[in-house]
């Protein structure tokens, strides 16, 4: 591996291993916003050590708030009162998912808060999030472009807003970055989605984390969604297995045949992404999944599908890559929305997938991949950590694949080059 790219040698043989992958850094993000607003100290175990994890850990600190980490266990001593009353910056780095929630937090301050970020993710848009907040009343402001990054938040609100509305087929960290600060607000909030939610699970997600802190009753409808006034309660908390880092060794199985097990990806998770099984179950592989967690094992044929991955939509990759090794042809729809993330996920990954010689076309709403053989290429990441991670799945299932930019992973799993050497 060099700095700059990583050669991928194919497996050559079926698997069989176990595999741990890292906490859920979309868990811990969401319970380290609520360890943060509570009065007290909340002990948080399995938290991943990925940009985005150690992204909001910086902030938190910065926002005046003692956040240690020691291993896997981070301690946070929260709540509003130790805000700043003094401007600051909050780095979010390159994490988008940081950076929507610190500005919502940044609304509950004593004094301008700016948020910012590097380079890409200051091109990813924002304001959607800076709309509504400005609609509750909280006072926003650019340096730069309109609706990115930097911003300057200033709140407390002045005044009393109980309801926002905003679009729910654009990404669910905006929903989710406002349903984190809601209970914070008199009354609560109602939020009126004008167009039918996308990515479900992860709102989901967010009500479970905020009621394991106190706060329960959050509702989730097709159009409305209620969040009650409350405050959260500092406590012990474990982040499950990440259900998306998990595809990636399981859909190695898939592509390479023979056996991957993840322990503790159960199928009572609270991540969406946890049922990627069962998309695999579906293209031809024999799938457990239990109280102890997910098992993949492929020994015949792969055959292609057509899907909605709406509510498994960062997964696209990786069933792309699954996609490119097994008959016919492999649908995806569903997910427009995703050409905002870190890179355009439909148009960045079927141009640097046709380079490795993959028969993958891009359409507004999907995408579509067919059977190929893959040959020798050098691909380019877009700085999206899940790029990478799926063009190492093409590496594992044929030669001469490299991977550009190999770093970029660490904004999720830094060990994932480990993970993907200890399959053989």
């Amino acid at each position: 591996m060099a700095a700059d790219r990583y050669r991928v040698a194919p497996l050559g043989s079926p698997l069989d291993a176990v595999v741990r992958v890292p906490g859920s850094k979309s868990v811990a993000n969401r319970a380290l916003v609520c360890a943060a607003l509570a009065d007290g100290v909340s002990t948080l175990r399995e938290v991943p050590d990925g940009d985005d994890s150690e992204a909001m850990l910086d902030c938190l600190r910065v926002l005046g708030l003692e956040a240690e980490r020691d291993g896997d266990v981070v301690t946070v001593a929260g709540g509003v009162s130790r805000f700043p009353r003094r401007p600051v910056t909050l780095p979010a780095r390159l994490a988008g998912t940081t950076s929507r929630f610190v500005t919502a937090l940044a609304a509950l301050g004593h004094a301008p808060y700016t948020v910012d970020g590097l380079a890409p993710l200051r091109r990813r848009p924002m304001a959607p999030l800076h709309e509504a907040l400005t609609a509750l009343g909280v006072r926003v402001s650019w340096p730069g472009e309109t609706g990115h990054l930097p911003v300057v938040v200033e709140g407390p609100p002045d005044v009393t807003a109980g309801e926002v509305s905003l679009r729910g087929d654009i990404s669910s960290q905006y929903l989710t970055a406002l349903m984190l600060i809601a209970p914070y607000f008199a009354g609560g909030l109602r939020f009126v989605l004008t167009t039918p939610l996308v990515s479900r699970p992860y709102v989901r997600i967010t009500a479970r984390v905020m009621e394991a802190f106190g706060v329960s009753g959050v509702e989730i409808g097709d159009r409305i969604i209620t969040v009650p006034e409350g405050r959260y309660t500092a406590r012990d908390y474990v982040v499950e297995p990440d259900a998306s880092s998990a595809s990636y060794p399981l859909a190695a199985a898939a592509i390479c045949g023979g056996t991957v097990r993840v322990p503790g990806l159960t199928d009572t998770s609270l991540q969406g992404d946890a049922a990627f099984c069962h998309v695999l179950a579906r293209m031809g592989c024999d799938v457990q999944q239990d109280e102890s967690g997910t098992t993949v094992r492929r020994t015949g044929r792969l055959h292609g599908l057509d899907i909605d991955l709406s509510d498994l939509s960062d997964l696209v990759p990786t069933l792309a890559a699954v996609g490119a090794f097994a008959d016919g042809e492999t649908n995806v729809y569903g997910v427009g929305f995703i050409r905002n993330k870190e890179s355009d996920r439909l148009t960045d990954l079927c141009a640097e997938l046709r380079r490795a010689g993959v028969d993958a076309t891009d359409n507004p709403d999907g995408l579509t991949v067919r059977a190929s053989q893959p040959r020798s290429a050098t691909l380019a990441t877009h700085d999206d950590h899940r790029l990478a991670m799926a063009f190492a799945l093409v590496g594992l299932g044929a030669s001469g694949i490299v991977v550009e930019d190999p770093d970029v992973v660490s904004k999720s799993w830094p060990g994932f080059w480990d993970m993907i050497e200890g399959l053989r």
